[in-house]
């Protein structure tokens, strides 16, 4: 992967009661400071609790948080104005890609779009004079605040955190009523904007959909969304959104989450393997982190395994079955008692669900960590010797997964260990894809160990520090040569000693 440039600018059915809005009457501002992810989301959310929100409103209902504090308002403003698109449109934005421009004329998107390069000029009479919506693709690549947001967020989530700025001029509306397929959370930056949300036609959508008026009956929340104002609502939630007269334009960031971006099929491989794979669309193929795509990763390799040990899952199937004749007629009560049995094993502990491919997708898609120097993701400090107290770097950006080495050539199955690691990701490329097409795709950034090591690994995520020399690993060789693999990766540091 190439290094990593600086591109930081400066610059459900909805049940219950509909109007679910609460105001804050906190002290200080709300704003997302915090570099603890869980204490960033709860900041996003103030003043409700999070315990409250993941079991009241989560996939469940909108909710409309007011924010009076002047300084809450004025923080969200620093994230993204109108003004900025000056600036950013000499950086070289494409339309599509960067941007896009257009307006629901007649209850239908009307794209305006132009092609090449964005002259700021053509879009601000764009803007002005026809009326037309800016949405603005993933600003966390330009603004540094939000780089620092969504990093924490996808630490928070353990998932994709995309973004959008939409820029509205006033009686306007940029886009026809619709629902999509993320989590939803609304960030209003500047004046104000009307929000109409209906009940779902799809509950929980894993798709983008259309849906025309007469289809979707009176709103269930009708919002005027002020700045410094935070609107959520679940994937699925029909929506349409306007400025209202009198107010010049509005700016708002919608952050989002729990995306569907690629579709999980079984094939089977040149070694025998049932193995996924991954069919994109224009981007790299985002996960959508659902039950079923999990159940879709995990099983594949959980059967292999179970086959390994269970005759009855080798037995051949009946004869002429793929014909259609003569087959049994109890294939059906036979294939069900198999995944009753598999279940079984599951739960016993006896199989594991191994997520390899979802958690391979997110660390080489996301973020990487937010800092102001490249410095920061370097190896730290001294080299570990077999003594020293050592602990883990950027844990949230790491991930374990134990897989077939597919360098063999064989029909030997050997396991080995990959730590991944998302530290040296693209952020100019984030939910975006790769600027070039002909760029050599590469997996991600990592170590490989052989799978004797991770008990020894694991025993580094599940303490905060611990010695070289306590690594359960056979020799002390082993146990240093470790170490420095992950300190030579920026994954291990060695911690200060107290006197």
């Amino acid at each position: 992967m190439p290094k990593k440039k600086k591109t930081g600018a400066s610059v459900g059915h909805i049940e219950g009661p509909a109007p679910k809005t609460a105001k804050s009457h906190h002290t200080g501002p709300a704003c997302l400071s915090s570099d603890d992810p869980a204490g960033l989301f709860q900041s996003l959310i103030h003043p409700m609790g999070q315990k409250e929100f993941f079991r009241d409103v989560w996939e469940k209902r909108p909710l409309h948080l007011q924010r009076s504090d002047p300084a809450n308002s004025s923080y969200y403003q620093s994230l993204f104005q109108l003004s900025d698109m000056k600036a950013l449109c000499a950086q070289g934005l494409e339309y599509g890609t960067d941007l896009n421009v257009c307006r629901c004329v007649e209850g239908k998107k009307k794209v305006m779009n132009k092609v090449g390069r964005v002259n700021h000029n053509v879009l601000n009479k764009d803007f002005h004079q026809k009326k037309a919506t800016i949405q603005f693709h993933q600003p966390q690549r330009f603004k540094d605040e939000l780089w620092r947001i969504q990093e924490k967020l996808e630490c928070f989530f353990g998932t994709l955190v995309g973004s959008n700025v939409y820029m509205t001029p006033q009686e306007s509306q940029g886009l026809p009523p619709h629902y999509d397929d993320v989590e939803v959370f609304i960030l209003q930056l500047e004046g104000e904007k009307r929000w109409r949300l209906y009940s779902p036609t799809v509950p929980l959508a894993r798709e983008y959909g259309l849906e025309p008026e007469h289809r979707i009956g009176t709103p269930t929340h009708d919002i005027i969304l002020k700045a410094g104002d935070l609107l959520y609502f679940p994937r699925g939630t029909i929506h349409q959104a306007e400025t209202p007269a009198g107010v010049d334009h509005s700016t708002h960031l919608t952050l989002s989450t729990y995306q569907n971006m690629y579709v999980v099929m079984v094939i089977i491989n040149t070694m025998g393997f049932l193995c996924p794979l991954l069919c994109t669309g224009i981007t790299d193929g985002y996960i959508f982190v659902s039950w079923g795509n999990l159940l879709l990763d995990v099983f594949p390799s959980m059967l292999f395994d179970t086959m390994q040990s269970d005759i009855s899952l080798r037995q051949g199937m009946p004869r002429r079955h793929l014909l259609g004749s003569g087959g049994d007629l109890d294939a059906g009560k036979r294939m069900a008692d198999m995944l009753r049995g598999l279940g079984d094993r599951l739960e016993s502990g006896a199989v594991a669900p191994n997520s390899t491919e979802m958690r391979r997708d997110f660390v080489t898609s996301r973020l990487p960590p937010y800092t102001q120097n490249e410095e920061d993701i370097a190896p730290s400090g001294k080299i570990p010797a077999l003594k020293d107290s050592v602990r883990l770097r950027f844990r949230d950006h790491i991930v374990i997964t134990v897989e077939p080495n597919q360098e063999r050539t064989d029909e030997a199955t050997e396991l080995v260990v990959f730590v991944l690691h998302s530290l040296r990701n693209q952020r100019e490329v984030h939910m975006i894809g790769k600027s070039d097409p002909e760029e050599e795709d590469e997996v991600s950034q990592g170590l490989r160990f052989p799978v004797s090591h991770l008990k020894a690994l694991r025993q580094l995520q599940e303490v905060e520090e611990l010695t070289v020399a306590e690594l359960e690993l056979p020799s002390d060789e082993a146990k240093v040569n470790m170490a420095l693999a992950l300190w030579t990766e920026s994954l291990l540091e060695v911690c200060e000693t107290t006197i």
